[in-house]
């Protein structure tokens, strides 16, 4: 568990190709607009001089088109909400291990190589690419890219399976419970009545969805089944979680250098503050006011809750086996202990989210930070590793 910066890069000789990214961003799930504004502040700070740039949209419906690379278009706000259009050039993805070069197609037009890729940067949120989906796809090309792979990613999508993994690997969560489609079909009293195992307030949440969607603060017992029913509206399997009565201090995480482990950051606080119109750090918190919500870096905690809250987070990236990088939140209770409350790998990415500005407070600029994801990308083999 280190802290450190970027390592110096070698000179590009003039004589070679600069290696060529594909950011590819929006998707199927209900976090399309988040990933636009991430791929916005990413294609924004990306070095043109040392990368080449390939923007590849993916609509709602789940199609793949050139896109103009635009950061202006994507950026999220309280005006606009960016989304990708269906109607562009197609581009298709190769699935053979011999060829590594993207293809557009164009209505009446003969298809055409858009060139060989080095690597994918998948900015996506949520299933359909978040959840192992377009890592599963990619490992089948023989692609490399940013972040962890196939089990990593779908694990870490999942909150339930999320938390076996960490809990059998001796590492503490919060008490929960999960309601199941088959079981909320069958018997909602039954399900329901398994809740009461747990203290309110309680938060109900999709159980593989991000960005606060669908996820409810539930105070009393009456206002369980609606808010089930929220949460089913983006994931039919949903995880209640026992409200834990403290502070959320979150941890930015960096795949280690060769057999280095894992690298944190200092550990920040998000500070909803009173008076804003949030009770908990929700999607409008999180994304489009940036005047209720304070960031706090290093946070405000004693140098052992830090260094706990750094210890668990390396832990947790190592249980899941995840590469590249990852947030993790954790609770710090009023009786001092530390709680994992979940991992993200493939966090909020903005200029203004939590992840970057970690590690900006660590001493790694945004720029620096994606420079060194795509260069442990480039060095790292695609396949079983």
């Amino acid at each position: 568990m280190t802290t450190d910066q970027p390592a110096p890069r070698a000179p590009r000789q003039p004589d070679l190709r600069k290696p060529r990214v594909a950011v590819v961003f929006g998707g199927r799930s209900s976090e399309h607009a988040v990933s636009c504004a991430t791929a916005a502040g990413v294609m924004q700070a990306l070095d043109r001089e040392t990368y080449d740039l390939v923007a590849i949209g993916i609509s709602r419906d789940g199609r793949w088109v050139l896109a103009d690379g635009d950061p202006a278009r994507l950026e999220l706000t309280t005006s606009h909400t960016p989304e990708v259009a269906g109607d562009g050039a197609g581009v298709v993805v190769p699935l053979a291990t011999t060829d590594r070069s993207l293809t557009v197609l164009e209505p009446e037009e003969v298809p055409r190589s858009l060139g060989e890729v080095d690597v994918v940067f998948p900015l996506l949120h949520g299933p359909f690419g978040e959840d192992g989906t377009i890592q599963g796809m990619l490992e089948l090309a023989d692609i490399r890219y940013v972040g962890s792979g196939v089990f990593a990613s779908a694990a870490g999508m999942d909150k339930h399976y999320m938390k076996v993994v960490f809990a059998s690997a001796g590492l503490p969560v919060g008490p929960y419970t999960v309601v199941t489609d088959a079981q909320w079909r069958r018997d909602k009293a039954a399900a329901m009545d398994a809740v009461g195992a747990l203290t309110y307030p309680v938060f109900v949440k999709p159980a593989r969805a991000g960005s606060s969607m669908g996820i409810s603060k539930v105070s009393e017992p009456e206002g369980l089944e609606a808010a089930i029913e929220v949460a089913r509206q983006h994931d039919r399997k949903v995880i209640v979680e026992q409200g834990i009565v403290g502070r959320e201090i979150e941890c930015a995480v960096l795949q280690g250098r060769g057999t280095d482990g894992p690298r944190t950051s200092q550990v920040g606080e998000i500070v909803v503050e009173s008076g804003g119109g949030h009770e908990f750090y929700d999607f409008e918190a999180k994304y489009l006011d940036e005047q209720g919500v304070v960031l706090s870096c290093p946070a405000e905690v004693p140098d052992r809750i830090s260094a706990e809250v750094r210890r668990l987070a390396a832990a947790a990236f190592d249980a899941l086996g995840c590469e590249g990088l990852a947030r993790v939140d954790c609770f710090y209770t009023e009786s001092g202990d530390v709680l994992i409350n979940e991992i993200n790998t493939m966090p909020g990415f903005t200029p203004h989210s939590m992840y970057p500005q970690m590690w900006a407070a660590t001493g790694v600029s945004y720029p620096e930070l994606i420079d060194e994801l795509i260069q442990l990308a480039l060095t790292r083999p695609v396949g079983l590793r």
